[in-house]
Order: C-alpha cells, then structure tokens, then sequence
C-alpha cells in the first residue's frame, strides 16, 4: 500500500516538473508576447522592408533620382513605350497663302505626333485673326476650349503648329475668329486630334534604344526607358525618386527623435532623482518649452543659418525638432523616476554606498527601457509627419531633393492629370507612420507588464 502511494506521489511530481514552464527574462517574455500580437509582428516586418527598401534599393535601381526623361513626362505605371523612330523636326514654314482643306473647317496637315500638330483651317470672312485653343477634355461650351495657344493677327495666316509639351494622348483644338478689335466671333471650329508618340533617329541612337543603323533604324519601333512606378512632371523616374527621398525623410524621422528622446531621458532623470525644489524648476523650464511654437522657431533658425529660397532646410529642422519635442519624453521619464526611487532595491543599493549616477545609470533608466522604446516607436512617425508637412509648405527639403513632403507638394499640382505622382509618396508617408504607431501599440502590450493576461 505504502509502495503505491509513494508511486503514484513520484508520477505526480515527475508530471508537474515536466509540465512546468521554463524560466524566462524579461526581455524574452517581452519578445514572446510581442510575437503572439500578429498586428505589430507584421508591422516590424513591414519596418524592415522599408529600412532595405531606403537603404538597399539605390543600389539595386541605379536610376538618377535627377534624371529627366523628356519623352516620357508624367507618365503612369504601365503606360504603353513604344515609339517610332522619325527625322529629325523640321520647322513648318506657314505661307499667308489660305489652305484649301476642302469642306473641313479644321483639319490636320500630315501626321500629328508628339514632335509637330500642325493644324489649317478655312479662313472666316471678316475676321482679322484667329485665336488657337488647345484642351485635353472635349469642350462643352464655347467659353471654355481649354488653353490658348497663340493668337495669329494675320487674318490671311489660316494654319499653326504646334509643339507644346505633346503627349501620346487625345487633344481637342479648337479655332476661334478674332474681330478688328480682338474680340472672339461666334464661329469656331473643334478637331479631336489623335497623337502619336515618336522619337528622332539621333535621339534613338544616343540613347541605345536599338543595335540597327541610322539608315535602317527610321520607321521602326523602339521601347524606351522602363519606369516601374512612373514618371513625375519633370520626367524622372518615381521610384528613384521615392527611395532616394525615403532617406532624407527616414533620417530626419529617427535621427531627431532618437536624440531628443536621449535629451529626455537624461533631463527626466535627473529631475525626477532629485526631487524637491530641484525637481520643480527643471519641470518648469520644460513647460516653458512646450509653450514655445515650432514653426516660428524653424523660420528663425532658417534666417540664422542664412538659408536662402530654394535651399534644403534640413538642418534647421533638426535643430527646431530636438530643441522643441524632448520635453514630452522628459515628464514621462520623470514620472516613471520618482515611481522607481521609492522602491526596496533602490534604498538596498544606497546601504551599499551606490552614487546617483550609479542608481540613475545602472537601476532607474533600465527599468524604464520599456517606456523609452514605445515613446521612441510614437516619436517616429511624428517626425516624419512633422518633415513632410513642413517640406509640403516649402519650408523643409527644397526640389530638386526629394523627399516625401516634397514630393507631396510637387505632385498636388498634378494630382488630376497624373494622380501617381501624389499617390506614392502619400501612400509611403501613410503606411510608415500607421506602421510605427502599431508597432509602438504592440512594444507598449509587450514590455508592460500590468498588461500580461497569464
């Protein structure tokens, strides 16, 4: 009886060692919680993506970020290369000799390509000129044609060319009569004008879009330069563009917060470890700070540094960033000090002669790393949002240096015809900074420890 008691007491010891669950640190408690959130896991991934992207990814796509590819202006992803190789332009020599275009109010004369429209038109008795109007939207009322291309004061001039920034799209021009007195008449005439895109024979072969000869290559089709995400309105290539400006907007958006949450924690520190009258005054200084507002301090800094317009004021915005913003980390250092000096070890240590660099350096500031990583995590995507604002205004990284902001701002003047070009870099800026602030979500339920739920 005794043998099976004792037995079975040994199966149920054996079963609760073997069930016992390892000993963990802190730091790998922390990490296995952080796993177990899915949301933040995939936002740390998503983190590193962006950090090989802005670091890796000028070394994979070694296009120029500064390179302008004046074939294709603004283009899409996806757009259609193709383009046929043509002589060199030569200038349309307009006669005051009115064109017979037959019944045909406005008609094209040749080939309409992104080289040459050359439009004629009967002439209008009455009339002391014509006014040429060019739109990429079929007018629907004759106070709106579009944009005016020139006005011809020769009554007796009946044809154009035109050679302003043509794209491989669908223009509608239309032709107005001019009176005596530079009033528009009624009569008007509008042509939907279909336009191809070419490119010249020496162009062609400088750019080593084909192995053929000149005499062979006319006629032929050639594919330009492949841009995955793009081109802006200057013709460079958006995706050079977007990794090159992820590194001005990433550095300005760790860089400063790292040092001024590094001012924080020192301040806070040392406000929170002395206490008393001490403790009073340092916060009180930092309420002076909070009240102090950042865009006057970034415009000031901009003067002393003598930055003149156009000039990137990068430097003026870290300046603005690390002397503004380290007074929010500094009150929650302090609050999480004045909890941990209280404490049992802490009065342990000082019994065995530890200093106050010591407790601050060796006890105080570990045991608020976990606070200190998610204020640092919230920091972030507040940086990179302040330097897109401020570059979205002009005050921040100034063209041609990309940056997010920048490219912002250069792209909302064309978000109607080329959406693209404000889409990407707004999409970068959005996803870096919901990334950060859950990835910050996640540290913050990981390192806390009133938060674990086993």
């Amino acid at each position: 009886m005794e043998a099976s008691f004792s037995f079975e007491r040994t199966e149920t010891i054996a079963r609760a060692v073997t069930t016992t669950r390892p000993s963990l640190t802190y730091w790998q408690d922390a990490w296995r919680r952080f796993k177990a959130n899915p949301r933040s896991l995939i936002s740390l991934y998503i983190i590193v993506t962006i950090g090989l992207f802005t670091l890796v990814g000028p070394w994979v796509w070694t296009i120029n970020p500064m390179l302008q590819d004046l074939d294709q202006i603004s283009v899409p992803p996806g757009a259609d290369r193709r383009a046929r190789v043509v002589e060199p332009h030569v200038r349309w020599a307009i006669t005051e000799t009115p064109w017979t275009t037959s019944t045909t109010q406005l008609a094209v004369i040749g080939e309409a390509t992104t080289q040459a429209v050359r439009l004629a038109w009967n002439p209008v008795a009455g009339a002391s000129g014509y006014r040429v109007y060019r739109d990429i939207a079929e007018p629907n009322s004759p106070d709106a044609l579009g944009l005016p291309l020139t006005d011809i004061v020769n009554a007796k001039i009946t044809g154009f060319e035109d050679r302003l920034d043509l794209k491989p799209r669908t223009y509608f021009y239309s032709v107005v009569a001019l009176s005596s007195k530079g009033f528009e008449l009624k009569e008007h005439a509008t042509l939907a004008v279909e336009v191809t895109r070419v490119i010249t024979v020496n162009e062609a072969i400088a750019r080593g879009l084909s192995e053929l000869d000149e005499s062979s290559l006319i006629g032929e089709t050639v594919y330009l330069d492949f841009h995955p995400l793009g081109t802006d309105y200057l013709g460079r290539d958006m995706l050079a563009r977007l990794m090159h400006g992820a590194r001005v907007s990433l550095f300005i958006g760790v860089v400063a917060p790292f040092i001024y949450v590094l001012i924080g924690i020192l301040y806070g520190s040392i406000a929170g470890f002395v206490a008393g009258r001490w403790d009073q005054l340092l916060m009180r200084f930092a309420d002076f700070v909070v009240a102090l507002p950042f865009l006057l301090f970034m415009i000031l800094f901009k003067i002393i540094f003598n930055t003149e317009p156009g000039e990137s004021g990068i430097f003026a915005m870290l300046l603005a960033m690390i002397l503004l913003s380290w007074p929010a980390t500094a009150r929650l250092v302090r609050g999480q000090i004045l909890q941990i000096r209280e404490e049992a070890y802490i009065g342990a240590s000082r019994l065995l002669g530890a200093g106050s660099m010591y407790l601050i350096l060796r006890h105080m500031i570990p045991n608020t790393m976990g606070v200190i990583l998610v204020t640092l995590t919230f920091a972030v995507p507040g940086a990179i949002f302040t330097e897109a604002f401020l570059s979205f205004i002009g005050m921040g990284v100034a063209p041609p240096n990309p940056s997010w902001g920048s490219m912002c701002n250069e792209g909302i003047k064309t978000m109607l015809t080329a959406p693209h070009e404000l889409v990407f870099p707004a999409v970068f800026i959005s996803l870096t900074v919901l990334v950060f602030n859950l990835l910050g979500d996640g540290l913050r339920d990981a390192l806390d420890t009133r938060m674990r739920s086993d």
